[in-house]
């Protein structure tokens, strides 16, 4: 398939329809990806063309590709390149969404960046939304922190209100993380990586741009048993990625991989965290892996540092 490489956060269309959300950035045999959306003439999700649409969830996703296509079946989904029939990018779909919906207009005004660095993602991309979706801006390579100023700044300025406590506890009940409410805040309050806008929370996620792919094995190394580790982070510069990438000093673990997006931007450089996930040996390098179930039950980053623990 010509074009643009398929990138984390696109969505892909299969033939029979399927929707997915891609999720890793080595897709050039097979795109990895999770399916999301597939037609239904009795769902209530309905595109421009009147097309019907349910959403699956995570559990159901598996079960469908493993009864329906289990050829696709893997630690994540993978379609074969030949069995894509349309790709959707947020970057380029962008001025179609702001165009039917307010709120993402107002928030393209705010986050005044280069063409091309900006995009939408999840059932906005798909035009599949309702009035509950939460909004996904992605946004491509060093732009993504110059969005996260923007942010901070159109925050404590008053142009975008603060995330209210209402809306805290849904994004906490949302990820169900395995630290309490009060350190989740801490934790959250500091990655300028969420908004909101009147009554709809917004993410800003990050995404390699297409000169950075460079991707990271997406598959499973070899299991060594579960660990909980401290160790003092060296380089954080990926770590609001998907996965979240942290490097680190430690006597035998060189990397913590979050492959949640709770523990995305936990800990910056130079900071002691404590994590607690499945032990992978890749290569002649052993990673601590965060994330190996949907909610990441026992498993989590936590920064000493900020916590005051260190």
């Amino acid at each position: 398939m010509r074009g643009k490489p398929i990138r984390l956060r696109d969505f892909i269309e299969d033939d029979d329809g399927w929707l997915y959300a891609v999720s890793t950035y080595d897709n050039k045999e097979r795109v990895g990806c999770l399916l999301r959306y597939v037609p239904d003439s009795h769902g209530n999700r309905v595109n421009a063309a009147g097309d019907h649409y349910r959403k699956v969830d995570f559990q159901e996703s598996f079960d469908l590709i493993g009864r329906e296509k289990p050829e696709y079946l893997d630690l994540l989904h993978r379609v074969p390149i030949q069995d894509v029939r349309r790709i959707l990018k947020p970057e380029e779909e962008i001025p179609r969404i702001y165009g039917r919906d307010h709120r993402i207009h107002a928030l393209m005004s705010i986050f005044q960046l280069p063409p091309g660095t900006l995009g939408c993602t999840g059932s906005f991309l798909c035009g599949l939304e309702n009035a509950e979706s939460d909004i996904d801006l992605v946004v491509y390579g060093r732009q993504w922190f110059h969005a996260q100023e923007i942010l901070q700044y159109a925050t404590l300025k008053g142009r975008l209100p603060a995330i209210t406590e209402e809306i805290w506890k849904k994004i906490y009940e949302k990820r169900k993380p395995e630290i309490s409410f009060e350190e989740f805040l801490i934790h959250e309050k500091r990655k300028w990586n969420r908004g909101q806008i009147g009554h709809t929370y917004f993410d800003l996620l990050f995404t390699r741009s297409y000169k950075a792919l460079n991707p990271l094995p997406s598959g499973r190394g070899e299991v060594k048993g579960p660990r909980l580790i401290e160790a003092r982070v060296t380089d954080a510069s990926l770590a609001h990625d998907s996965p979240a990438v942290y490097r680190v000093e430690h006597g035998e673990i060189s990397r913590v991989l979050s492959f949640t997006h709770t523990y995305s931007g936990q800990a910056l450089g130079g900071e002691r965290i404590q994590a607690r996930g499945i032990c992978e040996r890749h290569g002649d390098e052993l990673w601590l892996i965060v994330g190996t179930t949907r909610e990441a039950r026992g498993e989590y980053i936590r920064s000493l540092t900020l916590l005051g623990e260190e």
